[in-house]
């Protein structure tokens, strides 16, 4: 097997057969998929197993979370180069093709991602928005952390495949982390390895009211802000060229907590949020931050879904 493609599975009953069809449809077929059941109380389990392919593997454990499905997938794989994909995504034909290409030509690099789309509830697709390099790029990307605090996440879990060595390395995905898990992981990640990446969207990110700001997020971010302080000690740990951009992700990080606190009208949370990001630095952002954060929670809203709408 030239790939294993890892699956956390938790009540995904209604997309998690689409999730699987666009595996089964790639171009190039070397490679075992490991479904990890994380508890699902749903019929999710029972539509994998209906899937009628040896290289279909459902492994069931007690719900633990999404980073501790991912590591089981991760303990469980036959194959070098681990891809990672969630129950209600999907990759286009050609996913595995071009990171398989990817790593034939960048040997040197231990992470491979592409671009991808973002799909909204009411059928609106579009690429995400990647700045500081050609629209045409493929090659080695050596300035994650600048690229990512001005574009949309150039690593997104459905379009990142990594040397199982890489994910031994940094410990694989951080088990104590409900929101967030993915964004560290692929930040000590690209502290420590190369990536090669290709600007050619493969890949569909589903996403729900919440993140589109049509609605108020899902859930309110962990009080104990577990990523924020790992990626302080990533920072604090960083002797390379890219500490000042890496300082200035830590930063994008807590605008994010941020966001979220002013959209739920949890505005003393948010102004905490902004005292965070200040230690890595100011810029005229904190500052629109911190003069929203004194409005009322219904006009915060409508100013973010007003800025959405321009993407």
């Amino acid at each position: 097997m030239f790939f294993s493609v890892v699956i956390p599975l938790y009540n995904q009953a209604g997309t998690v057969a689409r999730t699987i069809q666009s595996i089964l449809e790639q171009t190039v077929q070397d490679y075992e998929i490991i479904v990890v059941n994380d508890g699902s109380v749903d019929s999710g389990p029972s539509i994998v197993e209906a899937f009628d392919d040896p290289r279909i593997r459902l492994i069931h454990q007690e719900n633990g979370g999404v980073s501790v499905a991912r590591n089981r997938g991760i303990e469980e794989s036959a194959s070098d180069l681990i891809a990672f994909l969630d129950a209600d995504d999907e990759w286009l034909p050609k996913y595995l093709e071009n990171i398989k290409r990817l790593a034939t030509l960048f040997p040197q690099c231990d992470v491979y991602a592409t671009r991808y789309f973002y799909h909204e509830p009411g059928g609106r697709k579009y690429v995400a928005k990647i700045r500081g390099i050609p629209q045409d790029f493929e090659g080695v990307l050596h300035d994650y952390f600048g690229i990512a605090v001005c574009s949309n996440p150039p690593a997104w879990t459905g379009t990142v495949c990594v040397r199982k060595a890489a994910l031994n390395w940094i410990g694989g995905f951080p088990p104590c982390v409900a929101s967030g898990e993915d964004l560290l992981t692929w930040a000590r990640l690209a502290a420590y390895f190369m990536i090669a990446y290709s600007m050619e969207p493969l890949a569909i990110y589903h996403l729900d009211d919440a993140a589109t700001y049509r609605d108020r997020p899902s859930r309110v971010p962990e009080e104990n802000d577990v990523v924020g302080r790992e990626l302080e000690c990533l920072f604090r740990e960083t002797s390379s060229p890219a500490k000042n951009a890496l300082g200035r992700y830590c930063s994008h990080w807590h605008k994010m907590r941020c966001s979220c606190y002013l959209r739920l009208g949890m505005q003393h949370r948010a102004r905490r949020e902004i005292e965070a990001a200040r230690r890595y630095g100011l810029d005229s952002s904190l500052f629109a931050y911190s003069c929203v954060s004194f409005l009322p929670e219904a006009i915060i809203r409508k100013i973010f879904r007003y800025v959405m709408s321009f993407r």
